[in-house]
């Protein structure tokens, strides 16, 4: 009889799941023709607990890239899971969000330690961040939405 008191009073005194945050601004085809490079990137919308999305670069020298990755509450928390070239998948927890931003993060991985998305009027920016070889380094992305699969004017790689 304590033990079913003692229960109840640890139902209703915990810290209910914070829900995750409204993704939707990141729905949708993004292209970036900056810096000599093509990158595309498109989300899902959020549909029972799942958000897919996948990026698909072609660098200035023409060579490719790509990345599948998917946002979900997982046990480690709400994540991004990675799995860029087909590598094993790497989990990034979310770390801050707000309105218009998310970032998730992953100190154990070597590179990147953050994932950052965020909304500026009609563009996407994505960046990532971390240290290689103990020097900080980043690589960022403006994105502005398009037709599913418009491509750059002059795509690097054609």
């Amino acid at each position: 009889m304590i033990l079913s008191a003692v229960a109840a009073l640890l139902l209703q005194t915990a810290t209910p799941a914070a829900a995750p945050p409204d993704l939707s601004w990141m729905s949708g085809y993004w292209l970036d023709c900056s810096n000599g490079r093509e990158a595309a990137e498109a989300w899902s919308d959020e549909r029972a607990g799942l958000r897919v999305g996948w990026n698909l670069t072609v660098s200035r020298s023409g060579r490719p890239g790509f990345e599948v990755s998917h946002i979900a509450a997982l046990p480690q928390g709400f994540a991004y899971v990675a799995q860029p070239s087909g590598a094993p998948p790497t989990v990034f927890v979310m770390s801050d969000s707000g309105s218009n931003h998310v970032v998730f993060s992953n100190a154990e991985n070597d590179f990147p330690n953050h994932i950052r998305y965020e909304r500026d009027g009609d563009a996407l920016k994505a960046r990532i961040d971390g240290t290689i070889d103990g020097q900080a380094r980043s690589v960022s992305w403006s994105f502005t939405s398009r037709p599913l699969n418009t491509r750059c004017p002059t795509s690097a790689g054609g």
